[in-house]
């Protein structure tokens, strides 16, 4: 089931720099997300954040609260292996584990939460593959290596890994900038899809992609060099793209700067 995200004054540090300021925001089951700005402006961090991958750095830290329907994550006797099980991840660039078959990447994290059952786990590598609109392309070989596919495919197939596990969210960052532009319509056609399951948050650069997959937009920035990044802007997607509310917002969308 698709979970609500809650971010109260969240701040995350990278040892004694903040690179994000008390960012606030509701993000709503079964919606795209997509969280835009220049380079250094702390997208990626708190998408990091939301699966508390950011203090996985030696030094990193993360302040307020992020309410994954109701319950802080960040409480001190939340599991952190739980929380990562309900929420999947999807990189920049393709990383199927490249010794693996495609379907031992599949299942690898249901393997690692204990399932060995063959008949589930070929349930579930099938229903995973076809969820990421790529059965039909890998059916007739799934013991061959999961790096042998195509760079769109094998994006494909780590969202399939991101699904299998039947997470409630799924993060996403710069999933399509390694892709050519097949390869990321691909991708987009499949967000729209995922979005009836999974409250999905993408980080993109692109502006086209953010307006085409995205029901809401929020805008980071900075003020200047040194300063940690700050969510300028919150809104449907439409409203920040047609009519946004702060000049700044629409100066970086427009392109007269970023």
């Amino acid at each position: 089931m698709a979970k609500r995200i809650e971010a109260v004054n969240v701040s995350a540090y990278y040892g004694a720099f903040r690179a994000i300021d008390n960012i606030s925001m509701t993000i709503e089951p079964k919606s795209v997300t997509a969280l835009i700005g220049p380079s250094g402006c702390g997208k990626s961090t708190f998408l990091r954040s939301i699966n508390r991958m950011h203090e996985v750095l030696p030094g990193a830290k993360v302040e307020g609260q992020l309410l994954i329907d109701g319950q802080n994550i960040y409480d001190r006797d939340i599991d952190v292996t739980a929380v990562r099980r309900t929420i999947g991840m999807v990189f920049q660039r393709p990383n199927p584990f490249p010794t693996m078959s495609i379907y031992d990447n599949v299942v690898a994290g249901l393997r690692l939460n204990g399932v060995r059952k063959k008949s589930l786990l070929d349930a579930a590598c099938e229903k995973a593959l076809r969820g990421a609109n790529l059965w039909n392309e890998v059916k007739d070989r799934l013991n061959r290596p999961g790096a042998g596919l195509s760079g769109g495919q094998q994006q494909r197939l780590c969202i399939a890994r991101a699904i299998a596990v039947e997470p409630q969210v799924v993060l996403m960052d710069e999933p399509c900038s390694a892709l050519d532009p097949i390869s990321t319509l691909a991708i987009e056609d499949l967000i729209a899809e995922l979005k009836n399951e999974y409250t999905i948050v993408i980080v993109t650069h692109n502006m086209q992609q953010a307006a085409r997959v995205s029901d809401r937009t929020g805008f980071f920035s900075i003020d200047k060099t040194g300063e940690p990044g700050r969510l300028i802007e919150y809104d449907d997607t439409a409203k920040i793209f047609t009519n946004p509310s702060v000049k700044r917002t629409e100066d970086y969308i427009t392109g007269r700067f970023g």
